[in-house]
Protein backbone atom coordinates (compact mmCIF):
# COMPACT_ATOMS: atom_id res chain seq x y z
CA UNK A 1 0.00 0.00 0.00
CA UNK A 2 1.45 3.52 -0.82
CA UNK A 3 0.97 5.82 2.03
CA UNK A 4 1.40 9.79 1.54
CA UNK A 5 2.86 11.13 4.67
CA UNK A 6 2.66 14.56 5.43
CA UNK A 7 5.19 15.50 7.86
CA UNK A 8 5.07 19.34 9.20
CA UNK A 9 9.16 21.05 9.56
CA UNK A 10 9.70 22.88 12.38
CA UNK A 11 11.47 25.80 10.94
CA UNK A 12 14.94 24.36 11.34
CA UNK A 13 14.82 23.18 14.46
CA UNK A 14 14.75 19.34 15.72
CA UNK A 15 11.45 19.06 17.59
CA UNK A 16 9.38 15.85 18.45
CA UNK A 17 7.04 15.50 15.79
CA UNK A 18 9.85 15.73 13.00
CA UNK A 19 11.62 12.67 15.27
CA UNK A 20 8.13 10.72 15.63
CA UNK A 21 7.54 11.00 12.05
CA UNK A 22 10.83 10.37 10.31
CA UNK A 23 10.78 6.94 12.78
CA UNK A 24 7.58 5.80 11.62
CA UNK A 25 8.39 6.02 8.26
CA UNK A 26 11.81 3.98 8.52
CA UNK A 27 9.45 1.45 10.43
CA UNK A 28 6.42 1.67 8.18
CA UNK A 29 8.89 0.59 5.42
CA UNK A 30 10.64 -2.33 7.20
CA UNK A 31 7.18 -3.68 7.77
CA UNK A 32 6.58 -3.51 3.84
CA UNK A 33 5.03 -0.53 3.03
CA UNK A 34 5.26 2.37 0.24
CA UNK A 35 5.94 5.40 2.51
CA UNK A 36 6.36 8.68 0.81
CA UNK A 37 7.32 11.39 3.31
CA UNK A 38 6.57 14.76 2.30
CA UNK A 39 7.75 17.66 4.25
CA UNK A 40 5.24 20.31 4.99
CA UNK A 41 6.62 23.94 5.49
CA UNK A 42 10.10 23.34 5.96
CA UNK A 43 12.31 20.71 5.75
CA UNK A 44 12.21 17.92 8.56
CA UNK A 45 15.22 17.83 10.40
CA UNK A 46 16.57 14.97 12.39
CA UNK A 47 19.22 13.15 14.16
CA UNK A 48 18.98 9.63 12.51
CA UNK A 49 18.94 8.55 9.34
CA UNK A 50 16.39 11.22 7.06
CA UNK A 51 13.39 9.35 5.48
CA UNK A 52 11.95 12.14 3.79
CA UNK A 53 11.48 13.71 0.21
CA UNK A 54 13.67 16.46 -0.69
CA UNK A 55 11.14 18.57 -2.02
CA UNK A 56 8.65 20.75 0.43
CA UNK A 57 4.94 21.25 0.12
CA UNK A 58 3.02 24.13 1.45
CA UNK A 59 6.41 26.11 2.20
CA UNK A 60 6.39 28.18 4.66
CA UNK A 61 7.73 30.95 2.98
CA UNK A 62 5.41 30.89 -0.38
CA UNK A 63 2.13 30.81 2.73
CA UNK A 64 4.14 33.66 4.29
CA UNK A 65 4.12 35.59 1.37
CA UNK A 66 0.93 34.97 -0.17
CA UNK A 67 -0.79 35.48 2.88
CA UNK A 68 0.72 38.89 3.39
CA UNK A 69 0.56 40.17 -0.55
CA UNK A 70 -2.11 38.96 -3.55
CA UNK A 71 0.42 39.59 -6.15
CA UNK A 72 2.21 36.56 -4.72
CA UNK A 73 -1.21 34.56 -4.56
CA UNK A 74 -1.51 35.03 -8.19
CA UNK A 75 2.04 34.31 -9.94
CA UNK A 76 4.10 31.27 -8.90
CA UNK A 77 7.16 32.89 -10.75
CA UNK A 78 9.50 32.68 -7.12
CA UNK A 79 8.66 29.21 -6.41
CA UNK A 80 11.18 27.46 -7.64
CA UNK A 81 13.20 29.98 -5.62
CA UNK A 82 11.20 30.26 -1.92
CA UNK A 83 10.02 26.76 -1.70
CA UNK A 84 13.68 25.21 -2.08
CA UNK A 85 14.86 23.59 0.60
CA UNK A 86 18.28 25.04 1.12
CA UNK A 87 16.15 28.64 0.82
CA UNK A 88 13.90 27.55 3.52
CA UNK A 89 16.52 26.10 5.84
CA UNK A 90 18.79 29.59 5.84
CA UNK A 91 15.19 31.57 5.80
CA UNK A 92 14.53 29.19 9.26
CA UNK A 93 17.99 29.79 10.59
CA UNK A 94 17.25 33.43 10.66
CA UNK A 95 14.60 32.82 13.01
CA UNK A 96 10.72 32.15 12.75
CA UNK A 97 7.92 33.16 14.73
CA UNK A 98 6.33 30.58 16.25
CA UNK A 99 4.03 32.28 19.02
CA UNK A 100 0.93 31.52 18.23
CA UNK A 101 -0.27 35.23 19.67
CA UNK A 102 1.21 36.57 16.35
CA UNK A 103 -0.23 33.98 13.55
CA UNK A 104 -3.48 34.01 13.72
CA UNK A 105 -4.32 35.57 10.84
CA UNK A 106 -1.98 33.23 8.68
CA UNK A 107 -3.20 30.87 10.77
CA UNK A 108 -6.82 31.57 10.04
CA UNK A 109 -5.93 31.71 5.89
CA UNK A 110 -4.48 28.08 6.10
CA UNK A 111 -7.85 26.90 7.52
CA UNK A 112 -9.90 28.77 4.98
CA UNK A 113 -8.05 26.15 2.56
CA UNK A 114 -9.48 26.24 -1.58
CA UNK A 115 -12.06 29.03 -0.32
CA UNK A 116 -8.86 31.40 1.23
CA UNK A 117 -5.69 33.18 -0.04
CA UNK A 118 -3.32 30.37 -0.07
CA UNK A 119 -5.52 27.98 -2.47
CA UNK A 120 -3.05 28.25 -4.59
CA UNK A 121 -0.20 26.54 -2.41
CA UNK A 122 -3.21 23.91 -1.35
CA UNK A 123 -3.86 22.86 -5.29
CA UNK A 124 0.05 22.43 -5.54
CA UNK A 125 -0.27 19.61 -2.56
CA UNK A 126 -3.12 17.80 -4.11
CA UNK A 127 -1.11 17.68 -7.48
CA UNK A 128 1.75 16.73 -5.93
CA UNK A 129 -0.33 13.72 -4.15
CA UNK A 130 -2.50 12.80 -7.56
CA UNK A 131 1.30 12.05 -9.06
CA UNK A 132 1.79 9.79 -5.80
CA UNK A 133 -1.51 8.16 -6.18
CA UNK A 134 -1.51 6.90 -2.53
CA UNK A 135 -3.98 4.19 -1.18
CA UNK A 136 -4.02 7.00 2.06
CA UNK A 137 -3.09 9.99 2.73
CA UNK A 138 -1.68 10.81 6.60
CA UNK A 139 -1.59 14.94 7.57
CA UNK A 140 1.03 14.79 10.77
CA UNK A 141 -1.38 17.12 12.89
CA UNK A 142 -4.45 18.75 12.44
CA UNK A 143 -3.48 22.48 11.35
CA UNK A 144 -2.44 20.50 7.98
CA UNK A 145 -6.71 19.29 7.80
CA UNK A 146 -7.57 22.20 5.08
CA UNK A 147 -6.04 19.12 2.85
CA UNK A 148 -8.96 16.60 3.90
CA UNK A 149 -11.61 17.85 1.64
CA UNK A 150 -9.55 18.21 -1.97
CA UNK A 151 -8.23 14.94 -1.15
CA UNK A 152 -11.19 13.47 -0.66
CA UNK A 153 -12.15 15.09 -3.81
CA UNK A 154 -9.50 14.74 -5.90
CA UNK A 155 -7.92 11.94 -5.05
CA UNK A 156 -11.23 9.54 -3.30
CA UNK A 157 -9.20 8.35 -0.74
CA UNK A 158 -8.87 8.27 2.84
CA UNK A 159 -7.76 11.03 5.19
CA UNK A 160 -5.81 9.79 8.49
CA UNK A 161 -4.94 13.04 11.04
CA UNK A 162 -2.55 12.54 13.92
CA UNK A 163 -3.33 14.87 17.25
CA UNK A 164 0.21 15.89 17.93
CA UNK A 165 -0.28 18.86 20.45
CA UNK A 166 -1.54 21.67 18.44
CA UNK A 167 -4.32 21.71 20.87
CA UNK A 168 -1.89 23.95 22.77
CA UNK A 169 -1.11 25.68 19.58
CA UNK A 170 -4.77 26.65 19.01
CA UNK A 171 -5.60 27.94 22.65
CA UNK A 172 -2.98 30.87 22.48
CA UNK A 173 -4.29 31.89 19.22
CA UNK A 174 -5.43 35.94 19.95
CA UNK A 175 -9.37 36.32 18.72
CA UNK A 176 -11.34 36.78 16.42
CA UNK A 177 -8.68 34.30 15.00
CA UNK A 178 -9.33 31.60 17.57
CA UNK A 179 -12.92 30.94 17.11
CA UNK A 180 -12.37 31.36 12.90
CA UNK A 181 -9.89 28.73 12.91
CA UNK A 182 -12.05 26.19 15.05
CA UNK A 183 -15.09 26.83 13.66
CA UNK A 184 -13.02 26.18 10.20
CA UNK A 185 -11.31 23.16 11.79
CA UNK A 186 -14.72 21.38 12.64
CA UNK A 187 -15.74 21.89 9.09
CA UNK A 188 -12.59 20.47 7.98
CA UNK A 189 -12.86 17.57 10.25
CA UNK A 190 -15.65 16.01 8.65
CA UNK A 191 -13.60 14.88 5.59
CA UNK A 192 -11.43 13.48 7.66
CA UNK A 193 -11.95 9.58 8.37
CA UNK A 194 -9.91 8.75 11.62
CA UNK A 195 -7.66 10.57 14.10
CA UNK A 196 -4.26 9.16 15.76
CA UNK A 197 -3.80 10.53 19.17
CA UNK A 198 -0.32 10.92 20.16
CA UNK A 199 -1.19 10.01 24.19
CA UNK A 200 -5.42 10.23 25.83
CA UNK A 201 -4.95 13.57 27.22
CA UNK A 202 -4.40 14.82 23.61
CA UNK A 203 -7.55 12.78 22.42
CA UNK A 204 -9.54 14.88 25.25
CA UNK A 205 -8.35 18.19 24.13
CA UNK A 206 -8.80 17.71 20.94
CA UNK A 207 -12.39 16.71 21.35
CA UNK A 208 -13.43 19.59 22.97
CA UNK A 209 -12.32 21.48 19.92
CA UNK A 210 -13.51 19.08 17.93
CA UNK A 211 -17.27 17.86 18.99
CA UNK A 212 -18.11 13.88 17.60
CA UNK A 213 -14.38 12.81 16.87
CA UNK A 214 -14.56 10.38 19.97
CA UNK A 215 -16.14 7.46 17.80
CA UNK A 216 -13.55 7.92 15.24
CA UNK A 217 -10.19 8.58 17.29
CA UNK A 218 -7.81 6.65 19.26
CA UNK A 219 -4.59 7.05 21.09
CA UNK A 220 -1.06 5.40 19.32
CA UNK A 221 1.74 6.28 22.17
CA UNK A 222 4.79 6.93 20.45
CA UNK A 223 7.72 4.50 20.33
CA UNK A 224 11.02 5.65 19.21
CA UNK A 225 14.35 3.69 17.09
CA UNK A 226 15.69 1.64 19.32
CA UNK A 227 19.16 1.36 16.96
CA UNK A 228 22.28 2.35 19.40
CA UNK A 229 20.32 1.71 23.09
CA UNK A 230 21.15 -1.61 23.40
CA UNK A 231 21.84 -3.54 26.98
CA UNK A 232 25.01 -0.71 27.70
CA UNK A 233 25.17 -0.31 31.10
CA UNK A 234 25.44 3.29 32.64
CA UNK A 235 27.85 5.21 33.64
CA UNK A 236 27.47 7.99 35.70
CA UNK A 237 29.90 9.38 37.35
CA UNK A 238 30.17 10.21 40.74
CA UNK A 239 27.55 11.70 42.99
CA UNK A 240 24.05 12.07 41.94
CA UNK A 241 23.64 13.25 38.13
CA UNK A 242 20.44 14.86 36.85
CA UNK A 243 19.47 15.25 33.22
CA UNK A 244 17.73 17.33 30.98
CA UNK A 245 17.66 16.60 27.09
CA UNK A 246 15.10 18.56 24.99
CA UNK A 247 14.74 21.70 23.05
CA UNK A 248 15.76 24.79 24.79
CA UNK A 249 12.70 27.32 26.13
CA UNK A 250 11.63 28.15 28.95
CA UNK A 251 8.08 26.13 28.41
CA UNK A 252 10.19 23.09 28.58
CA UNK A 253 10.50 24.08 32.19
CA UNK A 254 14.61 24.09 32.53
CA UNK A 255 14.47 26.69 34.97
CA UNK A 256 12.01 24.63 37.17
CA UNK A 257 14.65 21.68 36.95
CA UNK A 258 17.70 24.28 37.44
CA UNK A 259 16.22 25.50 40.65
CA UNK A 260 15.06 22.31 42.11
CA UNK A 261 18.33 20.83 41.55
CA UNK A 262 20.06 24.04 43.74
CA UNK A 263 17.50 23.03 46.46
CA UNK A 264 18.72 19.78 46.68
CA UNK A 265 22.17 20.48 46.81
CA UNK A 266 21.69 22.91 49.20
CA UNK A 267 19.97 20.17 51.42
CA UNK A 268 22.55 17.71 50.78
CA UNK A 269 26.11 19.84 50.15
CA UNK A 270 27.64 16.62 49.89
CA UNK A 271 25.84 14.57 47.67
CA UNK A 272 27.84 15.78 44.62
CA UNK A 273 24.35 16.98 42.77
CA UNK A 274 25.02 18.03 39.27
CA UNK A 275 23.06 19.58 36.13
CA UNK A 276 23.92 18.76 33.18
CA UNK A 277 21.70 20.18 30.23
CA UNK A 278 21.73 19.36 26.37
CA UNK A 279 19.48 20.04 23.08
CA UNK A 280 19.07 22.08 20.36
CA UNK A 281 18.80 25.84 20.76
CA UNK A 282 18.41 29.11 19.14
CA UNK A 283 20.88 32.23 19.34
CA UNK A 284 17.91 33.80 21.67
CA UNK A 285 17.38 30.19 23.94
CA UNK A 286 21.04 30.32 23.99
CA UNK A 287 21.09 33.51 25.72
CA UNK A 288 18.00 32.38 28.11
CA UNK A 289 20.44 29.08 28.79
CA UNK A 290 23.63 31.13 29.91
CA UNK A 291 21.46 33.22 32.30
CA UNK A 292 20.35 30.15 33.84
CA UNK A 293 23.59 28.86 34.40
CA UNK A 294 25.06 31.86 35.12
CA UNK A 295 22.61 31.92 38.23
CA UNK A 296 22.76 28.06 39.24
CA UNK A 297 25.48 26.76 37.63
CA UNK A 298 25.39 23.13 35.79
CA UNK A 299 27.11 22.10 32.38
CA UNK A 300 25.93 22.80 28.56
CA UNK A 301 27.00 19.89 26.22
CA UNK A 302 25.31 21.58 23.66
CA UNK A 303 23.20 20.18 21.10
CA UNK A 304 24.03 17.06 20.56
CA UNK A 305 24.12 14.06 17.68
CA UNK A 306 21.94 11.01 18.08
CA UNK A 307 25.57 8.99 19.64
CA UNK A 308 26.12 11.88 21.36
CA UNK A 309 22.46 12.17 22.91
CA UNK A 310 22.94 8.30 23.39
CA UNK A 311 26.07 9.15 25.87
CA UNK A 312 24.79 11.52 27.47
CA UNK A 313 21.92 10.08 28.80
CA UNK A 314 24.35 6.48 29.88
CA UNK A 315 25.83 9.01 31.89
CA UNK A 316 23.02 10.44 34.30
CA UNK A 317 21.39 8.82 37.46
CA UNK A 318 18.47 10.44 36.93
CA UNK A 319 16.19 12.93 34.20
CA UNK A 320 13.49 15.32 34.16
CA UNK A 321 12.13 17.77 31.52
CA UNK A 322 9.71 19.56 33.34
CA UNK A 323 7.37 21.23 31.18
CA UNK A 324 5.30 23.82 31.89
CA UNK A 325 2.85 22.85 29.50
CA UNK A 326 0.42 19.78 28.19
CA UNK A 327 3.47 17.88 26.06
CA UNK A 328 1.93 15.60 23.46
CA UNK A 329 4.98 13.11 22.84
CA UNK A 330 7.39 13.40 25.49
CA UNK A 331 10.15 11.34 23.56
CA UNK A 332 12.92 12.33 25.38
CA UNK A 333 11.15 10.88 28.32
CA UNK A 334 11.43 7.26 26.20
CA UNK A 335 15.03 7.86 25.22
CA UNK A 336 15.90 8.32 28.88
CA UNK A 337 14.21 5.00 29.88
CA UNK A 338 15.70 3.40 27.04
CA UNK A 339 19.26 3.93 28.83
CA UNK A 340 17.74 2.46 31.83
CA UNK A 341 17.54 6.08 33.86
CA UNK A 342 14.53 7.23 35.87
CA UNK A 343 12.39 10.12 35.02
CA UNK A 344 10.62 12.71 36.99
CA UNK A 345 7.97 14.14 34.90
CA UNK A 346 5.29 16.87 35.89
CA UNK A 347 1.57 15.44 36.04
CA UNK A 348 0.40 17.30 32.61
CA UNK A 349 -0.10 16.22 29.31
CA UNK A 350 1.27 12.72 28.27
CA UNK A 351 3.79 12.65 31.15
CA UNK A 352 1.12 10.77 33.55
CA UNK A 353 0.40 8.24 30.68
CA UNK A 354 4.10 7.26 30.04
CA UNK A 355 4.90 6.93 33.40
CA UNK A 356 1.82 4.92 34.51
CA UNK A 357 2.89 2.71 31.08
CA UNK A 358 6.18 2.37 31.70
CA UNK A 359 7.28 1.76 35.75
CA UNK A 360 9.99 4.51 34.83
CA UNK A 361 9.79 6.77 37.23
CA UNK A 362 7.90 9.58 39.47
CA UNK A 363 5.58 12.50 38.44
CA UNK A 364 5.87 16.13 40.28
CA UNK A 365 3.60 18.79 40.69
CA UNK A 366 3.73 21.28 37.58
CA UNK A 367 5.68 24.38 38.23
CA UNK A 368 7.23 23.53 41.53
CA UNK A 369 10.56 23.23 42.04
CA UNK A 370 10.15 21.81 45.34
CA UNK A 371 8.28 18.54 44.71
CA UNK A 372 10.79 18.30 41.87
CA UNK A 373 13.50 18.22 44.48
CA UNK A 374 11.75 16.22 46.79
CA UNK A 375 10.92 13.60 44.00
CA UNK A 376 14.56 13.59 43.36
CA UNK A 377 15.91 13.29 46.54
CA UNK A 378 14.10 10.30 46.89
CA UNK A 379 15.71 8.38 44.30
CA UNK A 380 19.01 9.87 45.06
CA UNK A 381 18.17 8.44 48.94
CA UNK A 382 17.47 4.97 47.11
CA UNK A 383 19.84 3.44 45.12
CA UNK A 384 17.73 0.38 44.79
CA UNK A 385 14.68 2.28 43.64
CA UNK A 386 16.39 3.80 41.34
CA UNK A 387 17.95 1.00 39.72
CA UNK A 388 14.01 -0.78 39.66
CA UNK A 389 12.70 2.60 37.77
CA UNK A 390 14.95 2.24 35.47
CA UNK A 391 15.24 -1.20 34.61
CA UNK A 392 11.30 -1.15 34.49
CA UNK A 393 11.40 1.99 32.08
CA UNK A 394 13.79 -0.07 29.82
CA UNK A 395 12.22 -3.19 30.02
CA UNK A 396 8.78 -1.38 28.91
CA UNK A 397 10.38 0.37 26.23
CA UNK A 398 12.30 -2.17 24.46
CA UNK A 399 8.80 -4.02 24.94
CA UNK A 400 6.46 -1.65 23.76
CA UNK A 401 7.39 1.86 23.59
CA UNK A 402 9.60 1.24 20.01
CA UNK A 403 9.11 2.53 16.48
CA UNK A 404 7.72 -0.70 15.07
CA UNK A 405 5.32 -1.10 17.50
CA UNK A 406 3.95 2.50 17.01
CA UNK A 407 3.98 1.58 13.44
CA UNK A 408 1.92 -1.90 13.46
CA UNK A 409 -0.75 -0.44 15.83
CA UNK A 410 -0.70 2.72 12.23
CA UNK A 411 -0.80 0.05 10.03
CA UNK A 412 -3.73 -0.79 11.65
CA UNK A 413 -5.09 2.35 10.68
CA UNK A 414 -4.55 2.77 7.39
CA UNK A 415 -6.29 -1.04 6.65
CA UNK A 416 -9.49 -0.38 8.18
CA UNK A 417 -9.79 3.01 6.70
CA UNK A 418 -9.06 1.76 3.54
CA UNK A 419 -11.58 -1.61 3.61
CA UNK A 420 -14.21 1.08 4.55
CA UNK A 421 -13.33 3.29 1.59
CA UNK A 422 -13.80 -0.34 -0.53
CA UNK A 423 -10.96 -2.38 -2.25
CA UNK A 424 -7.18 -1.86 -1.41
CA UNK A 425 -5.49 0.59 -4.02
CA UNK A 426 -2.50 -0.99 -5.34
CA UNK A 427 1.19 0.05 -4.43
CA UNK A 428 3.06 1.68 -6.68
CA UNK A 429 5.29 -1.86 -6.96
CA UNK A 430 2.97 -3.53 -7.80
CA UNK A 431 1.56 -1.83 -11.10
Amino acid sequence: MTIAYIGAGAAGTICANCLKDNALAAALRRQGEDVVLLPAYTPLLTDERDESESRVVFGGINLYLQSKCALFRRSGFLDWLVDHPRVLRWASALGVDTDPANLGRMTRDTFLGISGPLARELDKVVRVLQDIDPAVVHLTNSMLACMAGPVKERLDVPVVCSLSGEAEFLAGLAEPYRSECYDLLRGDARHIDWFVASCDDQARSMSRVLPGIANRTETILPGISLEGYGEHPQEPGAGFVVGFLARISEAKGLETLAAGVEMLRRRRPRGGVQLRVAGWRSAASQKYLDGLRGRYGFDDFGYVSRQGKIDFLRGLDAFSVPTSYPAAKGLYALEALASGVPVVLPRIGVCPELVAATGGGLLCAVDDSEDLAAKLEALLDDPDKRARLGAAGRAAVSDRFHADRMAAETRKVYRRVTADAGPFRRSRSDR
